[in-house]
């Protein structure tokens, strides 16, 4: 496989070592009641799986729970510690890694310095931001100025669900992963439209992950109630202008369901590792090579329009 069509992976993490101990520090043993806990990450772990599954290069990102604990000091400092951890990452093997920087939001001010730094200093491809924080989603007033600036850069954003407020109670005692990663992606989505901030900010570049979460099923929906109530926004055709990487389970059901609403010049190839394990990712690459939807699909040629520097890997 490793042979075929080079991929770029624009949903691939990584942690530091300093990341992992105040995670686990501030309650975050079992992130999002993820039940195995926190993995490691090597380079070399990432190459290896990378040439078994056909990856050329990888965007980098830090997960949920992201860097933010409740202390805006010391959010900013982890922030340019996992941002300079991966620039560093990137310097060394930089036809074969990205970056997307971790933002310490909700703190706008620390946000918007450290976006400064992440695009002039450490030259980012990429913004990395979760779906909410601490309760507070990307369309807050409180957040404009962050996505002002992200427009005016015209950044490219690789969106990350995480657990929302009420998680605790409507997870069920599941690891919210399982379900309620999907629906805080689509509330998020819904919500950046609804509101008109996606109009605002049309030079935002969005991939949204895994397959579109449970948009494509809503998309109808919320355009036809969005009418009855007097705030007509056409989903469809929302969803139709972002993109979408292929992390999580895609197949058998979630992928035909997206490409009723967006074409195949919007997919992405997604891993997830390593909060997704190697062994499930071999396996679920090897089953998207053998779709007729992503053979037909053009990522090397959307990955090379939104990652220029990296777009020779995956072409």
């Amino acid at each position: 496989m490793a042979q075929r069509d080079p991929w770029l992976d624009v949903h691939a993490h990584f942690v530091t070592e300093r990341y992992l101990e105040q995670a686990r520090a501030n309650g975050h043993a079992e992130p999002d009641g993820w039940p195995t806990g926190l993995p490691s990450w090597s380079v070399d772990e990432a190459l290896e799986l990378m040439a078994a599954t056909g990856v050329g290069a990888a965007v980098l990102s830090v997960s949920s729970p992201g860097v933010h604990f409740g202390d805006d000091a010391a959010a900013r400092d982890l922030a340019r510690h996992v941002n300079e951890a991966g620039a560093e990452i990137v310097a060394a093997n930089p036809s074969r890694f990205g970056l997307s920087v971790s933002l310490p939001l909700p703190d706008v001010d620390g946000a918007l310095a450290e976006l400064a730094y992440g695009y002039d200093t450490l030259h980012a491809d990429a913004v990395a931001l979760k779906t909410n924080f601490h309760g507070r989603y990307l369309a807050d007033p409180a957040f404009e100025p962050v996505l002002a600036e992200m427009n005016r850069r015209g950044a490219v954003v690789t969106l990350h669900p995480t657990s929302a407020p009420c998680s605790d109670r409507t997870a069920l005692g599941y690891p919210r992963p399982m379900i309620e990663f999907l629906f805080d992606t689509t509330r998020c989505v819904i919500d950046l439209a609804m509101s008109g901030t996606l109009a605002r900010h049309p030079d935002i570049r969005w991939i949204v992950p895994h397959a579109g979460a449970v948009l494509p099923v809503l998309a109808h929906r919320v355009a036809g109630i969005g009418q009855i109530t007097g705030k007509a926004v056409d989903m469809p055709a929302v969803l139709g202008g972002l993109y979408y990487d292929l992390a999580g389970m895609p197949l058998p059901v979630a992928l035909d369901a997206l490409l009723q609403v967006a074409s195949p010049d919007r997919l992405l190839y997604g891993s997830d590792f390593p909060f997704t394990p190697s062994e499930a990712v071999t396996a679920l690459a090897a089953a998207l090579r053998e779709s007729p939807a992503v053979q037909g699909a053009p990522l090397a040629a959307t990955a090379a329009e939104l990652f220029p520097r990296l777009g020779g890997a995956g072409a």
